[in-house]
């Protein structure tokens, strides 16, 4: 009898992957019969410091500390790019802040708070919302998607985060973004 229930209970939450238009499509069978629709959102963030129109400025830093120090606080409008190239298309920016949340000197975390803002595409007009952590000096980070507007209002899912450039006298960076959501 216990297999039997087993058995039922998957064939009633089976998942079924699938693709159309190069937008994934996440199926799942259940008695109310709920389609989900599950995007994949690929793009690059330029995290600009220095020079002399900086993207990320600082607006709090502990006292007597550096700007990688506990506290510090980076606010940002970043540019969200189809190519690691900054001069590629523009597809959206990057709005928030992200604040250095670790005190532990093995490891460099940041708090990110940023909304992914859409200004071209399929999704011009949209937005995501990021709330989560970020321990910088892992490979590939994970972070949770926790909202969104638009075609992504309600919308639920994760970010991959992959740095693929870092000038470390300047703190530039550009970060390569693969998100996976779900649209309302």
């Amino acid at each position: 009898m216990s297999s039997f229930l087993y058995y039922s209970i998957f064939i009633l939450y089976s998942t079924f992957l699938y693709s159309i238009d190069g937008v994934l499509i996440r199926q799942f069978v259940s008695s109310g019969g709920k389609t989900e629709i599950l995007s994949h959102l690929h793009f690059f963030f330029h995290d600009i410091l220095g020079g002399k129109n900086p993207t990320s400025v600082r607006i709090i830093g502990p006292p007597n500390g550096t700007a990688a120090g506990f506290g510090s606080t980076m606010m940002i409008d970043n540019a969200l790019t189809e190519e690691q190239d900054r001069a590629s298309t523009l597809i959206g920016r990057a709005q928030g802040f992200y604040s250095v949340a670790s005190q532990q000197a093995d490891e460099f975390a940041f708090l990110m708070v940023m909304n992914f803002v859409f200004v071209e595409g399929k999704y011009k007009g949209s937005s995501i919302s990021i709330l989560g952590r970020n321990p910088v000096m892992n490979d590939v980070r994970e972070m949770p998607v926790v909202g969104g507007t638009g075609q992504f209002r309600f919308a639920r899912g994760y970010a991959l985060a992959h740095t693929v450039w870092f000038d470390a006298n300047t703190g530039d960076a550009i970060v390569e973004y693969n998100v996976y959501v779900s649209e309302s």
